[in-house]
């Protein structure tokens, strides 16, 4: 347990998984976390968590994400709005996430995002001409980001 409030711990959650620090994300979730990407598989409890995030932390991809705005109300209910990004090699597909998070007892119970397949797509197709064209490559937008990178 932790007395983060729950917008500081989505915050330092992010940031855990930005800088690939699986194992610190992991001590802030609820040994019954459930995690869903809405339209794909939900995945519940940590042991089966930690097996996708490490996966998307791991040698061949990696996650950084642009937390753009973050609320929270006193129930320990935490909207996130963001631009996620996922890196294959070179590859860098970025796309809108909105996510609501469930804070309890100082602990991430919930995670569930929202996201666009339109959205992705155009992602992908951009972080494919950015191997050709590397000016098409874009930092993270800053504005209004919360730092997730030491």
């Amino acid at each position: 347990m932790t007395s983060e409030k729950p917008t500081e711990l989505v915050q330092a959650f992010f940031a855990d998984l930005a800088q690939g620090r699986v194992d610190a994300a992991l001590e802030r979730v609820d040994e019954d976390i459930v995690y869903t990407n809405v339209s794909l598989p939900t995945v519940r409890g940590k042991k089966r968590f930690a097996a996708v995030m490490g996966a998307l932390n791991g040698k061949r991809i990696a996650f950084d994400a642009a937390i753009l705005a973050i609320s929270a109300d006193d129930l320990g209910v935490v909207l996130t709005e963001r631009v996620d990004e996922l890196r294959v090699g070179p590859l860098r597909i970025r796309f809108w996430v909105c996510g609501r998070h469930e804070v309890r007892e100082g602990r991430l119970t919930l995670w569930r995002d929202y996201f666009d397949f339109w959205n992705c797509t155009r992602g992908f197709v951009r972080a494919i001409a950015a191997l050709v064209v590397p000016s098409l490559h874009r930092p993270l937008p800053t504005a209004g980001r919360m730092s997730l990178r030491a």
